[in-house]
């Protein structure tokens, strides 16, 4: 029987891959309209679990029974989940940038009379179902046009058009500024007041205490705890029963070893890809030294992404003019192969799209920066290749059964650590790390700080850009804000707080302290 007031009951789930058990006996039930959260760290098994909810892992491939709405159900596809009210938005929107809001909103569910389609009524009930989610504009609008947080809105309201019961979100405000994050948190306590159920899927701790009424932990497989509002949690609570310890720290203890100056770079100005006479860098000039963590901090759309990517073989953006030396050397990064020559290696923000081929394997991967290490006379040395990605595999301690599998079949976490993985066999002296944790549990999180930290250990200049100022607090021996496509300020550790970043984050107005 099912349980009461209870919409959702997944009992003694297990699923099982070719050498491993993804999921182990897992338990999970979800009251009516409550905003449950699900954590674990990568790789433990909460997309797996949706997947089996959702009809991806169709009935027949998983163990175990699924209760939904006061029935059992075997959901043989995607469609079957949805035609009961289960909606999953994933965190890499399914969206089509070419076609309009509302034909996004029903693809699939197109408003039709007779096998045409009523573009008058299905703008109409486009446009009521984005009032819904708060979305203000045309519904003719391209999602090209739109910035991640209002395609979010997008998703949900695709969402809303299938008459959603259960609505599962996957690191939704993972890409998201902080403004946009709280507005879907305000969208997602607009839905449960509605009676619309979602769960929740992501790593933003903070977000969980804020938002959620109950959570789930996930650890390697299995369900380890349930855990009320009520009764009480807490970050330190979550992070203790998802790594099976606490961490009293965040960041690993580091004391730096800074040496003279490695890298630096002067009045480098870029242009817009695009927007003629649009800077998207101004004469950004600074310096990072050997052994030390610099983080960059701005609020999305500032030109952190933008300057280091024109910095790595002028990845982006036209005109791009100043100056770069390595160790007192000026240095030609003109090019990608001219840049990894000088010594720069850089780990995107978006490892999926810029930082991996999702068709090749963790060992072709690895070694895919540096052919020319492994490849005596032009042929490369398959032993050497193994030996090399099984090495780094080590090292980095990526979780996989082996090193043939697909970069694809991994967690996010594990991803990252490939691609760190193939730029450090490039043996870079100045790494750049965009976004390191992006979409990464807390635990490893804590591994990726402990990589960051020896590979400054090792005397080399490590450049962090990311969002999430604490992180950078954490990290960094010194921080620049940029604003606009300007640097703005420089703070060392001892003077860095997140009001004093914030306030050179958003003004034009540059400040600096002396370097420590």
């Amino acid at each position: 029987m099912p349980t009461q007031d209870a919409i959702l009951e997944m009992r003694n789930i297990t699923k099982r891959f070719p050498g491993v058990i993804a999921l182990d006996d897992v338990t999970l039930t979800v009251r009516r309209g409550e905003i449950h959260a699900i954590c674990g760290e990568n790789g433990a098994g909460k997309s797996t679990l949706m997947k089996v909810l959702s009809g991806v892992y169709p009935h027949g491939s998983y163990d175990g029974d699924i209760v939904f709405d006061g029935a059992g159900v075997k959901f043989g596809g995607i469609r079957q989940s949805e035609d009961a009210g289960i909606v999953i938005v994933h965190q890499e929107l399914a969206l089509i940038p070419e076609l309009s809001i509302a034909e996004n909103i029903f693809l699939g569910n197109e408003q039709s009379s007779k096998g045409v389609i009523d573009w008058v009524d299905t703008n109409r009930r486009a446009r009521l179902i984005m009032e819904k989610v708060g979305l203000i504009e045309e519904p003719e609008t391209k999602i090209k046009e739109l910035g991640v947080g209002k395609q979010q809105l997008v998703e949900i309201a695709k969402a809303l058009a299938k008459n959603v019961k259960l609505l599962i979100l996957d690191e939704p405000t993972s890409a998201l500024n902080e403004t946009d994050s709280q507005d879907l948190l305000k969208l997602m306590d607009g839905l449960r007041s509605r009676g619309i159920t979602c769960i929740m899927i992501s790593h933003k701790l903070n977000e969980i205490e804020q938002i959620s009424d109950s959570l789930t932990v996930i650890r390697d497989g299995k369900s380890i705890t349930t855990m009320d509002h009520e009764s009480g949690f807490n970050e330190d609570s979550i992070i203790k029963a998802m790594v099976g310890r606490s961490l009293d720290s965040r960041f690993p203890d580091h004391e730096p070893k800074i040496g003279e100056v490695l890298f630096k770079v002067q009045d480098w100005t870029v242009e817009h890809p695009r927007i003629p006479d649009r800077l998207s860098s101004k004469n950004a000039a600074f310096e990072v030294r050997a052994g030390e963590i610099v983080g960059f901090a701005g609020l999305m759309g500032a030109g952190r992404t933008e300057l280091m990517r024109s910095l790595f073989g002028e990845g982006y953006g036209r005109k791009i003019s100043g100056k770069a030396w390595v160790h007192g050397k000026p240095a030609n990064l003109s090019t990608v192969r001219k840049a990894i020559h000088a010594g720069l290696a850089y780990v995107p923000e978006d490892r999926k799209t810029l930082g991996l081929n999702l068709l090749d394997t963790i060992k072709r991967t690895t070694v895919s920066a540096a052919l020319s290490k492994i490849s005596p006379r032009g042929v490369v040395d398959l032993f050497k290749e193994y030996e090399v990605a099984e090495d780094y595999r080590k090292r980095l301690r990526t979780k996989t059964s082996t090193i043939d599998a697909g970069v694809a079949t991994l967690s996010g976490g594990n991803q990252q650590k490939v691609v760190l993985s193939k730029w450090l066999f490039t043996d870079p002296q100045v790494l750049i790390l965009d976004e390191p944790t992006r979409g990464i549990d807390v635990g490893a999180k804590y591994e990726i700080y402990a990589i960051i930290q020896q590979l400054a250990s090792q005397g080399r200049a490590v450049i962090v850009v990311s969002s999430e100022l604490p992180e950078l607090l954490g990290l960094s021996d010194r921080i620049y804000t940029i604003f606009e496509g300007a640097i703005t300020g420089e703070l060392p550790r001892e003077d860095a707080t997140q009001e004093n970043l914030m306030r050179l984050m958003t003004s034009d107005r540059h400040s600096a302290a002396p370097a420590a």
